[in-house]
C-alpha cells in the first residue's frame, strides 16, 4: 500500500541546518526536472511582479522571497516542513518508531517543485503550486506528468494506492486505475450529498493517519481498503474500470 499526499499550501521553514543534498532524495532520475523547475521558480520569486507571477498574497512575500535562494536554505524531513490541515490530522509526530518507519516507506508526497518525494526526504520550505506555469518549464502539471509516469512505475508495480491528493496534484501523475482508489469526502443531509473542503483535508489526514497506525497488514485491494476505513467511517466503495480509478466515499455526519 502506498498513500498518494498532496505538499501542505503553507509549510514550515528549517530553523538551521544542511541544504538539500540532491543525491539523497528519492527518485533520483527526477533530478534534472526539478532543476529546470527550481531554477525558473528563482526567476519568477526575483521578479517585480512575483507576487502575481505565483499567485499568492503580500503576506506571502517571505516565502517568495525564500524561493531565491533554496539550494541554501536548511533543509529538513519533508514530515516536519509540509504542515496544515491534513498533515495536523496525520500528526507524524506522535507516531510511534514502527508507525513512522511504516510512514517513510508508505507516504509519497506529489510536489510542485520536486516532483515526488517520500517523508523521509530533507528539503528545504518553499513556496509553488502544481497549477503555477514557470518560464522554460511550463504549467508544472504538465511538465510533470510524463516524468512521473516513468520515475513512479517501479515504485508503485503491484501496489494498492490510496489517493488522498486535490485535483490540482491529481492532475500531475495519472497512475494504474485498477490499483488506484481515489479518496472523496462527503457530508449527507436530507438524503443529499455535499462535497466539504476543509474538513475533506481534515479527514484524508485522519485516513491516512489510521491506515499507519492500525493493527495487521495493509490492505492491498480496494475491498480491503473499504473495509479498513469503515472500522471509523460510514463509507462506500464504487468500483473502478479500465480507465477510472476505484473511489472510496467517506460519508461525514452534518
Amino acid at each position: 500500500m502506498l498513500i498518494l499526499l498532496p505538499p501542505s499550501e503553507g509549510k514550515t521553514p528549517a530553523a538551521a541546518g544542511d541544504a538539500v543534498d540532491w543525491t539523497t532524495l528519492s527518485f533520483p532520475g527526477l533530478n534534472a526536472g526539478r532543476a529546470r523547475v527550481l531554477e525558473g521558480l528563482g526567476t519568477v520569486s526575483a521578479h517585480e511582479d512575483a507576487l502575481a507571477l505565483l499567485g499568492v498574497g503580500a503576506s506571502l512575500w517571505a516565502d517568495v522571497e525564500r524561493n531565491t535562494r533554496l539550494h541554501a536554505e536548511p533543509a529538513a524531513p519533508a514530515h516536519q516542513v509540509y504542515s496544515g490541515v491534513l498533515y495536523d490530522a496525520l500528526d507524524y509526530n506522535s507516531l510511534t518508531p514502527a508507525q513512522r518507519k511504516k510512514a517513510d516507506e508508505s507516504v509519497l508526497v506529489i510536489s510542485a517543485l520536486w516532483g515526488a518525494i517520500r517523508f523521509g526526504d530533507r528539503v528545504p520550505a518553499y513556496r509553488l503550486s502544481m497549477g503555477t506555469a514557470l518560464p522554460d518549464v511550463g504549467r508544472l502539471a504538465s511538465f510533470w506528468k510524463p516524468q512521473l509516469k516513468e520515475a513512479l512505475a517501479a515504485a508503485t508495480d503491484g501496489e494498492l494506492l490510496v489517493d488522498c491528493r486535490s485535483s490540482t496534484y491529481a492532475a500531475a501523475w495519472t497512475p494504474p486505475p485498477p490499483q488506484t482508489v481515489a479518496v472523496n469526502v462527503y457530508t449527507e443531509v436530507n438524503g443529499a450529498r455535499k462535497v466539504v473542503s476543509h474538513f475533506a483535508k481534515h479527514t484524508r489526514g485522519e485516513l491516512a493517519r489510521h491506515l499507519l497506525t492500525r493493527p495487521g497488514k495493509p490492505p492491498q485491494t480496494p475491498a480491503r481498503l473499504q473495509k479498513a476505513a469503515a472500522e471509523k467511517w460510514t463509507v462506500e466503495l464504487v468500483e473502478g474500470t479500465a480507465r477510472k480509478p476505484h473511489a472510496l466515499n467517506l460519508i461525514l455526519p452534518n
